[in-house]
């Protein structure tokens, strides 16, 4: 009976032993993900592990991970059934990172400076509050009750926050149980926005054309020679990539498993052609936060230009771009700002680069980045999403906004001059922006 039961302990030892060979790199991201997650939301948005675990990591597999915070050291690690076990630390004015195997802790890092611009304003120029404003052109109740809607009871669609801005004035704002306008959510893939606009300041003030060859020395030798900052802009330099967030991919493995994010991407070969093949990648931008590095002089200048040309600039005070290992902005991924920031950010291309009397970038930004990128169906443009292929049917064709992972949105809408954002943890065909946007727009004549 012994020897039966010594046999059952080694089969299962050896199957546990293989499970964790045969799903090693999966498990390394797992806990990367819930790691670094846990760490961001405790650590920069103030959120608890509790309400972490219970909600932004509570989805399969990434519930398969056990979290700790240490909130001396300022850190988060990860485990899968004890297998594998990641760290994220956390770091002022840079926010959380995966941390590498021999990686020194205490290392010191460069961080960016703010610049905090106080006015005596209301919202959305300064801080204070806005005086009650009524709009004979919008339908209040009706706008109530779209509101309300995308809180459903129905727990999947998760949503967190609504904004609605009407000829710069809130006319609806509401907010899940947990979160206030103060709190600050991550925007995910509405980060690259961001990234494209500090293109489209650097264009403006004659330091760079987008129609210049991609600066990177890997290239010089080889058919990309070719590829410009506008093919990088608009995900169509034919280069490979795979975005898929299910299983091991150059996506899950440039955010989880990598130091330099801006390499895996600069490293990829064709299998397109330039101006032919539109692909989403987040490699793609995060190749461009990299090469924004050749335009200045330091690194300290690099970090600095991104809060004091836009990000301060306009006030979104609340904003903080994590970067990686390498110091480099993750442009992909990792901007987190309240929804009234994120809607600021909309306001200024809703108002063409003009930010209360600055012209941040020029008007012409504006229609480049709304220009549909050939192949994407009129979805795609210069990192910003489009309606001019119909994809909301119901909603204006002149729509554009960012767009982020779990239903993070900036919709800006000119023909209503509108600015409306939605926060969540559920993508398109769990919530339905179309009906969404049917809603708020109709509310408006």
């Amino acid at each position: 009976m012994k020897k039966i039961v010594k046999y059952i302990l080694l089969i299962g030892l050896l199957l546990l032993v293989y499970y964790a060979y045969a799903n090693y790199p999966r498990l390394n991201i797992i806990a990367g993900y819930s790691a670094k997650n846990m760490s961001s939301s405790v650590f920069l948005a103030g959120r608890t592990s509790e309400f972490t675990d219970n909600n932004d990591n509570s989805f399969s597999p990434i519930s398969l991970a056990d979290d700790r915070v240490d909130k001396e050291h300022k850190s988060a690690t990860a485990s899968v059934y004890g297998l594998l076990t990641r760290k994220a630390i956390y770091r002022e004015g840079l926010g959380s990172i995966l941390i590498t195997e021999g990686f020194d802790e205490n290392t010191t890092f460069l961080i960016p400076k703010r610049t905090k611009i106080n006015t005596n304003l209301p919202y959305p120029y300064g801080d204070l509050e806005q005086k009650d404003t009524i709009f004979s052109a919008v339908d209040y109740n009706a706008l109530q009750y779209a509101t309300d809607n995308a809180f459903s009871k129905n727990e999947i669609e998760k949503t967190r926050a609504v904004l609605v801005i009407y000829k710069d004035q809130i006319i609806a704002e509401k907010y899940d149980d947990g979160f206030d306008k103060d709190s600050k959510i991550l925007g995910w893939s509405m980060t690259k926005s961001i990234t494209s606009t500090i293109y489209g300041i650097l264009q403006k003030q004659g330091k760079l054309s987008i129609n210049d060859k991609a600066p990177i020395d890997l290239w010089k030798n080889d058919d990309r020679a070719n590829i410009t900052i506008n093919d990088l802009l608009h995900m169509n330099s034919g280069l490979a990539w795979e975005e898929d967030y299910v299983g091991i991919s150059d996506v899950t493995k440039m955010l989880f498993l990598t130091k330099d994010m801006s390499k895996i991407q600069k490293e990829k070969m064709f299998d397109g052609k330039t101006n032919e093949s539109w692909n989403y990648s987040s490699g793609t931008t995060n190749l461009l936060s990299g090469m924004l590095r050749n335009y200045f002089s330091t690194h300290q200048a690099y970090l600095d230009f991104w809060y004091s040309s836009l990000i301060d600039k306009i006030g979104m005070h609340s904003m903080l771009i994590e970067t990686d290992l390498s110091g480099n902005y993750v442009g992909s991924s990792y901007g987190w700002a309240t929804p009234r920031d994120w809607a600021k950010f909309g306001l200024l291309y809703l108002h063409k680069g003009n930010w209360n009397g600055v012209q941040i970038f020029n008007e012409s930004w504006v229609d480049y980045v709304k220009t549909p990128t050939a192949t994407s169906d009129g979805e795609y443009g210069g990192h910003f999403w489009l309606n001019s292929g119909g994809k909301y049917p119901d909603a204006p064709k002149d729509i554009f906004s960012a767009n982020g992972f779990q239903g993070q949105r900036v919709f800006i809408i000119p023909s209503k001059d509108l600015v409306v954002v939605r926060m969540g943890l559920a993508n398109s065909g769990v919530f339905d922006f179309n009906e969404f946007l049917k809603e708020i727009v109709n509310c408006v004549d």
